[in-house]
């Protein structure tokens, strides 16, 4: 069951962390401007806070160590950007209107699989806090 865990955590880990990744260096002028054309106030900024809390939230996973200061990362990033950038019911044209509920259906997931990892106890194996630990 640990080795399921381990692969568990770095298979999501490097997702929160590449996403993070385009948030901070690889798109964030692209990404601010889709936030921009949603109306996020400082676009620019909004991308930068998101990326650094991906970040966190993603390394905690990965690393097994500040666990719920990761999910907590997560779970402040999805509850507005799910909200309001995959508002799938103001949009009038179908196509537009299904990619963004696929969207918001995932991050709804994303968001309960995180708070899901609450439930392992720690600290977790194969983690930089057991090797603390011992």
């Amino acid at each position: 069951m640990n080795a399921a865990v381990l692969i568990g955590r770095v298979i999501v880990g490097l997702y929160y962390v590449y996403n993070a990744l385009n948030h901070l260096i690889f798109a964030p002028g692209q990404l601010a401007e889709y936030a921009a054309s949603k109306g996020v106030p400082l676009p620019l900024v909004a991308v930068i806070v998101t990326g650094i809390l991906l970040l966190i939230g993603g390394l905690s996973i990965l690393l097994g160590v500040y666990v719920r200061i990761g999910v907590l990362a997560l779970v402040v990033f999805f509850l507005p950007v799910t909200f309001w950038m995959h508002d799938f019911w103001a949009v009038a044209d179908p196509m537009q209107r299904m990619i963004q509920m696929v969207q918001f259906v995932k991050n709804l997931a994303l968001m309960g699989s995180a708070l899901m990892f609450l439930a392992i106890p720690e600290p977790w194996a194969y983690s930089l806090a057991a090797r603390r630990k011992s």
